[in-house]
């Protein structure tokens, strides 16, 4: 019965998860904006998303992705270890003087999109909570 529950719970949990990774990458190529020769990153979120649930379910670790043997070692692609697909570079739409391929229009409606998108699972993931209680108590 608990192995249900967990199933029924553990999308939303991982959308929620990787939401929140994926702000921090936006995040850091907003702050980034005006550091020369920077390479705006972001990863593809549904193929994120259908890695993070095969490797819940028990699937072999998506190719791309490091397997480390120690908390010490270093993440793979320079990015966030927790996101089960590599970061991929995002070209510019203008071209830079110094190198730098962040668009700041492009950060700022990817990371709005994304909140929005954060906020949603949250609601959904509470509506299941709510959902599961009312049915326990009856």
């Amino acid at each position: 019965m608990i192995g249900k529950l967990n199933e029924a719970l553990d999308f939303q949990a991982q959308a929620l998860r990787l939401r929140a990774e994926r702000q921090s990458v936006l995040a850091a190529n907003i702050a980034n904006a005006d550091t020369p020769n920077y390479k705006a990153t972001d990863f593809n979120f549904a193929h994120a998303l259908q890695a993070a649930v095969n490797q819940q379910a028990g699937a072999q670790t998506p190719a791309g992705t490091l397997r480390t043997t120690s908390p010490q070692h270093i993440g793979g692609a320079g990015g966030p270890a927790n996101i089960p697909v590599p970061l991929q570079f995002r070209s510019g739409t203008q071209a830079s003087l110094d190198g730098n391929s962040v668009d700041m229009d492009v950060e700022r409606a990817n990371f709005a999109d994304n909140t929005i998108r954060y906020e949603a699972a949250l609601r959904a993931l509470n509506q299941q909570l709510r959902t599961l209680q009312s049915a326990v108590q009856g």
